[in-house]
């Protein structure tokens, strides 16, 4: 039998007869995570710009999301897009966010720090679980960017992280589905395999199928026309698109319930 710490570690919930996978929603904003709820998620990643991967949501949404969320959700804490080699002043930044969100009082956050040359950056890692207390903590896909997935592993095992976001190193769960299982079974009970990429209704029953895993992340977005009626043609915000400065990505509430359903099927 599991002690109570155990299961705070992890983020599990005493659900008699608890419907498996479990399944974490990442979304972009308190209007993802709502929809998120609505639709059944178990847990939400909570983010800011999914365009970039996901970087840390403002403290205003945090609050919001505390005010509204009926479901547990971690926020990723993660200074700017790019890589996962953060300067001494990023990193010094992300734990102030760790320890404020801890503060507030969220479930879980979501890092990862590697090395230049790939590895899991215990040092930096550990120190931020210490700082992250009893919060559940999720090594996102900065895993999936190491050297060597086997001792990454190992390494976050050491760092006493809770989880790790991974889609086998692959651009898909489908694609990555070997290494899926071979980390849930490196894995055992020490760590939770977060599995991960482009899980949709008609992949996903294969994937859980194929890995034994017990924990399923998704993104289920769609593009929506914005309601601006007045439209700048001349000025564009970033980059050379300029209609996406007139087009929303939204968290699609049939496609997140339609993709559990498959999952559970």
């Amino acid at each position: 039998m599991l002690g109570l710490a155990t299961y705070l570690k992890h983020g599990w919930t005493f659900v008699t007869g608890a419907r498996k996978p479990l399944i974490e929603l990442c979304v972009e904003g308190i209007d993802g995570l709502l929809a998120a709820r609505a639709a059944g998620a178990d847990r939400v990643e909570l983010c800011a710009s999914l365009v970039e991967g996901g970087i840390t949501p403002s403290l205003g949404t945090v609050r919001a999301a505390l005010e509204r969320a009926a479901i547990p959700f971690h926020v990723i804490v993660r200074p700017r897009g790019g890589d996962f080699l953060y300067s001494e002043a990023e990193y010094r930044s992300m734990l102030v966010d760790v320890g404020a969100l801890r503060d507030l009082g969220v479930a879980g956050v979501v890092v990862g720090c590697l090395t230049a040359d790939g590895a899991v950056d215990e040092a930096r890692m550990s120190e931020l679980v210490r700082a992250a207390g009893p919060l559940n903590v999720t090594c996102h896909r900065a895993f999936d960017m190491t050297r060597d997935p086997t001792e990454a592993l190992e390494a976050l095992i050491r760092c006493k992280v809770g989880r790790v976001l991974t889609s086998g190193q692959r651009d898909t769960a489908l694609e990555g589905v070997d290494l899926l299982a071979q980390l849930v079974r490196q894995a055992g009970e020490r760590i939770i395999i977060l599995g991960c990429g482009g899980l949709a209704p008609d992949n996903i029953g294969e994937v859980l199928r194929r890995t034994g895993l017990t924990e399923m992340h998704f993104a289920a977005l769609a593009d929506v026309p914005s309601a601006m009626r007045y439209r700048n043609p001349n000025v564009g915000m970033g980059g050379a698109d300029l209609d996406r400065e007139y087009r929303n990505t939204v968290t699609d509430e049939t496609l997140v319930a339609a993709t559990i359903a498959a999952a559970r099927a």
